[in-house]
């Protein structure tokens, strides 16, 4: 299997390709990168099937060089709202299977109208295979097919700034917090304003409760396509250091970030400034974490389950990522066109599961009455 790791160098994508250069079914493995130095440092300690090129998403045509030939792309590069959709139409001219992190909801909605076209062509895309979406929709449809009627799925995680230094998680961040985002209620497709609905939700140890609030990801975008008659699909999240979750809502609420431009702007100032503001109040515990309610009924009884899971970020994100590509490479993912990791078809829960438990990322479970 050759598979190559867009961003490979970087934060997420780091921990994809450790992963990947351990399997021995992986014969070639690709570091494709802007930054050169460091893919090169990670390839020296990766092991000789590894191997960098120099790619600029910025430059579209350089991706589709990088990506001929592999079996599998995994995308890693972000912001994902700037370069999913380029990763995506690329990894269609190269016509190879591609999954990756995408965390960004209207990066999801601009590539879910390419799911005819990658149809035709037989190419897969798995979108949103890393912590949140990915895990988060993997244990939404555990639970799912656990039910004969689902009526409600409300996906938490907390993040520690803490537990990543990487600029593009920085932009994300900045802009989930930004305008309206998804959200799905009443069966239907809605906005809601980001960093609202504040609530306090309990998670595994270390992390205990932690503030949430609505954001911009993908989930109530995908899960209600793929499981029916699911009636409310919400996703909060929140920074297990609290000011910088005022901050955020506060610099979102005086325009600071409407634009891709201010995005940037902002994001350098705060990248720059974020050691100091962690020091802030109370310091976030360096984990992170994924909760998981599905709320629905089986053999006439109202049911509840929570799955969860806490570990670090990269492993979180990196880990999911390189086992979506290992299923796209032995052909476990039978679905063709553009899909999240929770269509009929894609990830089977149950096997993804067992392969975290392998790399020690455990999901905890507990169910009952309503």
């Amino acid at each position: 299997m050759k598979v190559v790791v867009l961003g490979g160098a970087g934060d997420m994508g780091s921990r994809a390709v450790r992963d990947l250069a351990r399997q021995p079914e992986v014969t070639e493995l690709t570091i494709a990168d802007l930054n050169l130095a460091a893919a090169r440092k990670l390839a020296s300690e990766s092991g000789e099937k590894v191997k960098v090129v120099q790619v600029d998403a910025n430059q579209p045509r350089t991706l589709v060089e990088a990506m001929r030939g592999h079996d599998v792309a995994a995308g890693a590069i972000g912001p994902f709202y700037r370069y999913e959709k380029v990763m995506v139409e690329a990894a269609l001219e190269a016509r190879v299977n591609y999954t990756s992190i995408c965390d960004d909801y209207d990066a999801v909605e601009s590539i879910l109208p390419l799911d005819g076209r990658a149809g035709e062509l037989g190419v897969k895309v798995l979108t949103g295979m890393g912590w949140t979406p990915g895990l988060s929709n993997v244990l939404a449809r555990k639970g799912a097919d656990q039910l004969d009627r689902v009526d409600e799925i409300n996906i938490y995680w907390a993040g520690a700034s803490a537990d990543s230094t990487g600029f593009a998680v920085v932009l994300h961040t900045i802009h989930i917090f930004t305008g309206q985002v998804p959200s799905f209620t009443g069966g239907r497709q809605v906005r809601v304003a980001a960093g609202s609905g504040k609530e306090r939700v309990e998670f595994i140890e270390p992390l205990g409760r932690v503030s949430m609030f609505h954001l911009g990801h993908p989930e109530p975008v995908t899960l209600p396509r793929y499981i029916p008659g699911v009636k409310t699909v919400t996703l909060k999240g929140g920074l297990t250091e609290e000011f910088l979750n005022s901050l955020a809502v506060a610099i979102a609420r005086l325009r600071l970030t409407n634009t891709r431009r201010k995005k940037q702007v902002v994001g350098k100032i705060i990248k720059t400034i974020l050691p100091a503001l962690e020091k802030v109040g109370k310091p976030g515990v360096p984990i992170s974490g994924i909760r998981v309610d599905i709320k629905g009924e089986r053999a006439g009884q109202s049911q509840h389950l929570v799955y969860q899971a806490a570990d670090h970020m990269n492993n979180l994100t990196g880990v999911p990522l390189a086992i979506g590509a290992l299923m796209l490479g032995r052909g476990q993912i039978r679905r063709a066109g553009v899909f999240a990791p929770e269509a009929p078809g894609a990830v089977d829960p149950d096997a993804f599961i067992a392969a975290l438990a392998e790399r020690n990322i455990n999901v905890h479970c507990t169910q009952g009455l309503k």
